[in-house]
């Protein structure tokens, strides 16, 4: 017998209703302009984590049809919109990733995204953490939020004591030590051991006692975030987390088209080495930022888990009318 009924419970869909209203709010009181971009995409994210689902149009001006993808984020679009002098923006939208399923992904979720023109990550985190003491402090209690380097969370929750200057060998002890065998694939690729042993080790730990924010991530996991250089080279890059489970990732976005160009080379070519799908790269992007993209910092949040949070849901699908399984 086909389940046909929501998957959420009707009070959770009106707590759901309730934080879309709030955020609204927030934004409105801030004068900061919600807006609507596309999900159909002729570009495709070409980061080596991320899938796009693809999809063919065909009509009149593509007899033979034309690939599209669906965003998995609605950024590239936004900074489009500010490199024409939008001003601040944010946007709630559906947004979808391909080959993502579990207790806390659905490969369809609703993302929250927001641009702040003239801000770095700093001035980003603090209104990040005003929205989440205004929209899931409506629902449950939250105590003060702790910001922490990166390298200060590994020396706490995973005793290295100098995350930046750790080799491979190091880190595969430590995921040794901590009962974690050698995961094939990795070798001796560093920023995914990195990448392994915080999501194993020390992001479960982080935001039990309150909101964590970490910040100044290793520069090879820059992304879309500029680079600061000093003594030690850093990402312009934070995260948030709540109980273990991370809600927010924010940059001081990358304004320089030649840096850009490299990275989406640099992500191609690894595509290429782990024989991934070649996916082109947004040219649009590119002509925005040769045309000048204000200095800001943005931030994307999982909506759906922050009604997690505030539901005391265990499964991401429980917040949704209708997840992959009753799609």
């Amino acid at each position: 017998m086909v389940d046909w009924q929501p998957a959420a419970k009707l009070e959770t869909l009106r707590t759901r209703a309730r934080m879309l209203q709030s955020t609204r709010a927030f934004f409105s009181t801030r004068d900061v302009l919600e807006v609507d971009t596309p999900v159909l995409s002729a570009a495709a994210a070409t980061d080596v984590h991320l899938e796009s689902f693809a999809t063919v149009y065909r009509g009149p001006d593509a007899p033979k049809g034309r690939v599209l993808y669906l965003h998995t984020s609605p950024e590239f679009a936004m900074k489009r919109l500010l490199a024409s002098d939008s001003g601040a923006i944010y946007q709630l939208c559906k947004t979808f990733r391909q080959g993502e399923t579990g207790t806390q992904h659905n490969p369809e979720f609703t993302m929250l995204e927001w641009y702040r023109p003239h801000y770095d990550a700093t001035a980003l985190m603090d209104e990040v953490e005003e929205y989440i003491a205004t929209v899931l402090g409506e629902h449950i209690t939250l105590a003060p939020t702790e910001r922490l380097t990166y390298a200060e969370a590994f020396k706490r929750f995973a005793r290295v004591d100098d995350v930046h200057a750790a080799d491979t060998a190091r880190l595969r002890t430590c995921a040794r030590e901590r009962g974690i065998s050698d995961v094939p694939g990795l070798g001796e690729e560093r920023d995914a051991w990195l990448d392994l042993l915080m999501s194993h080790v020390v992001q479960p730990q982080l935001g039990q006692h309150g909101p964590s924010l970490v910040y100044d991530y290793p520069a090879t996991q820059a992304a879309l975030a500029r680079v600061r250089k000093g003594p030690l080279d850093v990402a312009e890059r934070f995260e948030l987390f709540i109980n273990g489970m991370e809600l927010a990732n924010g940059f001081h976005e990358l304004t320089d088209i030649t840096e850009q160009r490299r990275r989406f080379a640099s992500d191609r070519a690894r595509r290429q080495q782990r024989r991934l799908r070649d996916v082109p790269q947004d040219e649009h992007l590119l002509a925005a930022l040769e045309s000048g993209l204000p200095p800001c910092a943005g931030v994307a949040l999982g909506f759906d888990r922050l009604v997690m949070l505030a539901t005391g849901a265990r499964r991401i699908g429980e917040v949704m009318a209708f997840p992959l399984e009753r799609a």
